[in-house]
């Protein structure tokens, strides 16, 4: 009666738990796709197949396991590597000349055609 009971229970509950298991995988994919390989410099960690890489992968998977949100760490990389490991640099006083680089370039570009516009 137990045994029945068990895979009753089983075959109720396995589908969930593929399904949780299966999010968390999205996440975690998405996730090593933003943290960038220290030693590769211009790849991710999703995509590295260095030795610092594969540990970054499992502290993050780590990580996960104990429920941490994607920006508690994001932020834990961050204070332990420096912005620099973000793929995605965020907003603050030091990128803010990064981010803002383009708009003044198109604004610029645009001065530059306008004047040429005003001489012909």
């Amino acid at each position: 009666m137990r045994r029945k009971c068990f895979i009753v229970l089983f075959c109720l509950f396995a589908p969930m738990l593929h399904a949780m298991d299966s999010k968390m995988e999205k996440r975690y994919l998405a996730l090593t796709k933003e943290i960038r390989c220290v030693v590769c410099q211009g790849q991710s960690i999703a995509d590295s197949s260095a030795p610092l890489a594969k540990d970054l992968r499992k502290k993050i998977r780590q990580q996960m396991l104990d429920n941490k949100s994607d920006k508690k760490i994001k932020n834990y990389l961050a204070s332990r590597y420096g912005e620099f490991i973000l793929l995605r640099p965020r907003i603050n006083k030091q990128t803010l000349l990064l981010w803002s680089f383009p708009f003044l370039c198109f604004m610029f570009l645009g001065l530059f055609l306008y004047r040429i516009v005003l001489r012909r």
